[in-house]
């Protein structure tokens, strides 16, 4: 699952939700927006790790934290806040590591 930030009709609330609940929780997970705009939540590869085509990323979720799986996608104030953080950063970020909390 990924989300292209580049379409109109990409960047939804309901994206977002459907790419948080395709993730596991039962790994580090972090989500990772490339130059090319496609947002996308890696597991295993995170942290500082590998991002050479990377635009930004988030911070890193620790596994069992519950930032993604079925239960965070249905958490709407997390849903909003992964949002509004792709919808502020993408294209110009401030920082190339975006604190969502």
């Amino acid at each position: 699952m990924q989300i292209d930030l580049n379409t109109t009709d990409g960047l939804t609330l309901e994206a977002v939700r459907q790419l948080l609940a395709s993730a596991s929780d039962d790994e580090h997970t972090q989500l990772r927006v490339t130059k090319g705009g496609i947002a996308f939540i890696s597991s295993g590869v995170v942290g500082g790790s590998d991002i050479d085509g990377l635009l930004f990323r988030l911070e890193t979720w620790a596994k069992g934290s519950g930032y993604v799986g079925r239960v965070a996608a249905s958490d709407e104030v997390w849903v909003m806040q992964v949002y509004n953080a792709l919808k502020q950063n993408w294209p110009k970020p401030a920082f190339d590591y975006i604190d969502v909390y």
